[in-house]
């Protein structure tokens, strides 16, 4: 047995070598592919975070569950149009509390994230945001974007004009420098990151908190883009 993963191990490092230095021996063009869109924002999320602590699970999940309720019917009540309440990261952990270098435990802390996902255009976005503050101790954040739905719709649009953009600046590299039988020799993606603006209300309802003003925010558009690398032999 030992003898196997000696000779696995062995082959391993060898194909390991043998492929660096083939990399190293192929004359390459490398060469960067870019494509974006500049588009409005199609939805308004309202992110709320919701804690609770107890001694007993029971009780810290009960209380929690009846702060999602509250909020939910504070946004029926209000007749808001259009809108969707998602529930998401769920959990319950153990409250471990850390204090001149231990630890013990107390109790348990239940959390959830909840998410209520509208248009930019819609009217009662204010509503929404009286909704929350009515509902008890809540604090939200609350921002622009682009659906999912939005994204991958425009995702293989972006990927093909960003790999033609690629071949283009490939194709005047060989032409301008005399290169014969270019062909592609490695192609590879940036990661998709896509920071959505954030309007830092963060807001937590205090006692004497007077009623919010209407929200007026006109939304910038923003950038969905597409990077490849791509090398070329010839």
């Amino acid at each position: 047995m030992k003898h196997l993963l000696s000779l696995a191990l062995f082959f391993g490092l060898a194909f390991g070598t043998f492929a660096q230095q083939l990399t190293q021996q192929v004359p390459l063009i490398e060469v960067e592919g870019y494509a974006e869109r500049k588009i409005a924002p199609d939805e308004a999320v309202f992110t709320i975070s919701l804690e609770e602590k107890s001694l007993r699970v029971n009780d810290a999940v009960t209380i929690l569950n009846k702060k999602a309720q509250i909020l939910a019917d504070g946004l029926k009540k209000a007749k808001i149009k259009n809108y969707q309440l998602i529930a998401d990261n769920y959990s319950v952990d153990v409250n471990r509390i850390y204090r001149s270098g231990s630890s013990r435990d107390s109790g348990y802390v239940a959390r959830q994230t909840l998410r209520i996902v509208t248009t930019p255009v819609n009217e009662d976005l204010h509503k929404i945001s009286d909704a929350i503050q009515s509902s008890g101790d809540m604090s939200y954040n609350f921002h622009f974007g682009i659906a999912e739905s939005t994204r991958k719709s425009l995702e293989n649009t972006l990927l093909a004009e960003a790999l033609k953009d690629a071949e283009s600046r490939a194709l005047l590299i060989g032409s301008t420098l005399k290169l014969q039988g270019m062909r592609v020799f490695y192609v590879g993606m940036e990661p998709n990151y896509s920071p959505q603006p954030r309007y830092d209300m963060n807001v937590r309802v205090m006692a004497d908190a007077s009623p919010a003003p209407e929200m007026v925010i006109n939304p910038d558009q923003q950038t969905i883009s597409k990077r490849v690398f791509v090398k070329y032999t010839y």
